[in-house]
């Protein structure tokens, strides 16, 4: 099949099956496909897979840790270089989730050569380029393959302090939850490809969609290492509670969320009324629901709070004594709860 000419009529998100983080696997599919392998003991990993952290991080020296991540997706818009902007500024976030700084980034290519045009590519690694190069980071190579789905993302490495991580293992009793970018674009790009979003309403929802996601999380994450804050996550693919539980677990403690508190974009709720739905909001659900108390909240909440998050901003537990000033100097950022002593539930919503 000739591919078409690049621009004309080509929507990518009609080249993917679940669109950027709702297609990552559900967290309990990867919990059990883990569960057989050994844990890594070595004195120089500071960070390594079994508490469900955002990057691996091992220490080079006193002073330099090197933080590991990787993360690509089918695409979550139609245009290409903007997609490339949206997935590498998803890879970096991990980074920035850890209190890292980017220094370098590998290119991960899936690619139907027989049924897209090269220019397409072309854009979509402009966009990464751009994006990685913007957060002064450098794209040094990649790999590439041919696929029948689209997919694209990037393996980055940055560095941190040893004694400055933010880990989902450090929150505290008393800490104040700290949610820096609203909820809901796993249900927007959903309508948008199925169409059930139109005209000035889909106009908008995707306006505001955009401007979240191609957001960084780097000012987010460097006032946080400067106010000294331990505990922080990005909410990307497992939802706002799948993100939050792993804090719960790795920190011993539960988390108290007030749903009516979290911020949501612009069309999340409309998409959800016109029947929205993504497969892996259902496997965040089927994950989280025994881990939960669920209170009163809505069907709605629920679908928001287990809504795959692209380029998600940050969850953090902060110090009440310096939440604050915290909040004062990080666009978005909105208190959402209170982490509390450890009970029957690692997450209780009201």
């Amino acid at each position: 099949m000739a591919a078409p000419k690049v621009g004309v009529g080509i929507r990518l998100t009609e080249y993917a099956r679940c669109a950027g983080c709702a297609s990552k696997m559900g967290p309990a599919d990867l919990a059990r496909a883990l569960a057989p392998l050994p844990a890594i003991v070595d004195p120089r990993l500071l960070v390594g897979r079994e508490t469900f952290d955002d990057a691996a991080v091992i220490r080079i020296t006193d002073d330099i840790a090197l933080v590991q991540t990787v993360d690509f997706f089918a695409p979550i818009v139609d245009d290409p270089y903007t997609f490339g902007r949206v997935a590498a500024a998803n890879a970096l976030s991990d980074v920035y989730a850890m209190g890292g700084e980017p220094l370098t980034a590998l290119n991960i290519v899936a690619f139907p050569t027989d049924r897209l045009p090269m220019e397409i590519l072309s854009d979509m690694l402009r966009g990464g380029h751009d994006t990685v190069h913007e957060a002064g980071a450098l794209i040094v190579g990649g790999h590439s393959v041919i696929d029948e789905e689209l997919k694209y993302g990037l393996a980055v490495t940055g560095r941190v302090h040893p004694e400055r991580i933010l880990t989902n293992a450090a929150a505290r009793p008393g800490d104040r939850l700290v949610l820096t970018k609203p909820l809901g674009n796993g249900l927007i790009a959903t309508a948008l490809k199925q169409g059930t979003l139109a005209g000035t309403a889909a106009a908008a929802a995707s306006r505001a969609m955009l401007q979240c996601m191609l957001r960084p999380n780097r000012d987010a994450s460097a006032v946080a290492v400067a106010l000294a804050v331990r505990c922080a996550t990005d909410v990307t693919g497992f939802g706002l509670v799948g993100h939050g539980s792993h804090i719960a677990r790795a920190s011993g403690v539960a988390l108290r969320v007030n749903v009516d508190a979290i911020p949501v974009l612009p069309g999340a709720r409309q998409a959800f009324s016109r029947g929205a739905r993504t497969a892996g909001g259902a496997r965040n659900l089927a994950y989280v629901d025994a881990l939960t108390s669920w209170g009163r909240t809505s069907e709605f909440a629920r679908a928001l709070v287990t809504d795959p998050q692209t380029s998600g901003g940050l969850l953090l537990a902060i110090s009440p004594a310096v939440v604050d000033e915290y909040l004062a100097r990080v666009e978005g950022a909105v208190e959402i709860g209170v982490v509390e002593a450890a009970g029957p539930f690692g997450l209780v919503l009201e």
